[in-house]
């Protein structure tokens, strides 16, 4: 298996990584902007645009895209995210021209034409709605609203509904091509595919890209806040989540969170696992993540229970993280966790999908391929005090902590967490 990595003429990476082994080739375009760009009153219009890239290009409907790429039997699809878009295919091996070839179009061409735009400013505003009947969603809208208020960070990747409705024609054009310019695109592809190949086709289709930012830059810095929010709206269950800043992705102690968030409430073995479900059933799931962007981070603990439960539920949450930030992990489970994470990556390179993904995320992020022996060496680096003593850093912190689903209760659950957090710190 090989990775090969060119710049084209515009300025385009192309990476691409053979699995000759493979009948399938996945492959895509990933921009480095993302929802966190979009300007206070065009909020959501980075996932709109991600849309509105499937509705018709100067010579192909809706109807035909999807005809096409289905009529080789591939897929298409796009994903927005804080800092990132990616427009991605996965078609037999042969048939990546046919894929690119329409990712080409789309990216450079859509025509956001009129009647399209109002049928679509529909379905997000359902999109939205549904949204904000899932729990799952509301609590982690509203934590995220909390770490960072007043900030980009802090709204909505789906944007409310009057920044939705209020999106013209006009505005996507100038954000497309505004944001969407070739030093800041990756086009990635893994599986049964030749390097030389990808190349050649890109170098023709991706022409038209633009080469140098023409629009104004969101360089506005994350600033962590963190705070109490809450939603009195009932629901089957009440979901509580409790986050502490954590470090960005290219950071010292990066690593060290991923370890922390998979012993903490990673797998069945995890902590939070074992003293919440397993010893006292007072919850289906619970698990921990970790994310980091370009200037910062969070780390979160996320459940669900009755809403009777939620008092005890929260009191065995925090509990537990500040033991472990007190005591810190035995070796056993840091080595459990490291294992989890080590196979986590290495079973991504098994996958084209996840390959195409993982080489693109880190040219966009890293600015360079990273081998995974140096992944490997970093997760192998981290330590036990290493754990804790990032922990005990992250709880000094103002935490976030977001209820939903206990009705009036919610924010009297949300504020007593919060304060017994303060209370440790001080």
């Amino acid at each position: 298996m090989t990775t090969n990595l060119s710049t084209l003429t515009n300025g385009l990476r192309v990476v691409t990584h053979e699995m000759p082994h493979l009948e399938t080739v996945s492959l895509g375009a990933w921009v480095g902007v993302g929802a966190r760009h979009d300007p206070a009153p065009e909020n959501g219009i980075a996932h709109f645009l991600e849309h509105m890239a499937f509705k018709g290009t100067a010579q192909r409907s809706a109807q035909d895209i999807a005809e096409e790429i289905e009529g080789v039997g591939g897929d298409l699809n796009a994903a927005t995210s804080l800092e990132t878009t990616a427009y991605y295919a996965r078609v037999l091996k042969g048939d990546e021209g046919t894929a690119l070839e329409i990712l080409a179009d789309i990216l450079q061409n859509s025509s956001f034409d009129a009647e399209e735009l109002r049928r679509e400013k529909d379905v997000i505003l359902q999109e939205i709605a549904a949204s904000r009947d899932c729990p799952d969603d509301v609590v982690y809208d509203l934590a995220q609203e909390a770490a960072y208020p007043g900030q980009p960070l802090g709204r909505t990747i789906l944007g409310t509904p009057e920044t939705v409705t209020a999106i013209t024609a006009d505005g996507l054009r100038s954000y497309l091509d505004s944001r969407y310019i070739s030093p800041s695109m990756v086009l990635s592809a893994a599986g049964g595919v030749e390097h030389g190949k990808v190349v050649q086709l890109a170098e023709d289709l991706f022409a038209g890209l633009g080469c140098v930012e023409c629009g104004p830059s969101n360089g506005e810095k994350a600033c962590y806040r963190g705070g109490v929010t809450a939603s009195a709206r009932p629901y089957e269950q009440c979901h509580v989540l409790i986050g502490f800043e954590g470090p960005a992705y290219g950071k010292p102690g990066y690593f060290a969170s991923q370890v922390l968030s998979g012993l903490l409430g990673g797998g069945m073995s995890s902590r939070l696992f074992q003293e919440a479900r397993e010893k006292r059933g007072l919850c289906y799931s619970v698990y921990s993540s970790v994310w980091g962007l370009s200037d910062t981070g969070v780390m979160t603990v996320h459940a669900a229970t009755g809403p009777e439960l939620a008092d005890e539920l929260l009191d065995v949450l925090s509990d537990e993280i500040r033991r472990l930030a007190e005591d810190g992990p035995c070796c056993a489970e840091v080595q459990r966790a490291k294992a989890q994470l080590k196979a986590g990556l290495m079973m991504g390179l098994e996958s084209s999908g996840a390959r195409a993904e993982q080489m693109a995320r880190q040219l966009i992020c890293h600015g360079r391929l990273i081998d995974k022996n140096e992944l490997i060496a970093k997760v192998d680096a981290v330590e036990s005090e290493d754990v804790r003593q990032l922990l005990e850093t992250m709880i000094r912190g103002e935490p976030t902590v977001a209820v939903v689903g206990a009705g009036a209760r919610s924010q009297d659950h949300a504020q007593r967490v919060s304060r017994s957090f303060r209370a440790a710190a001080a």
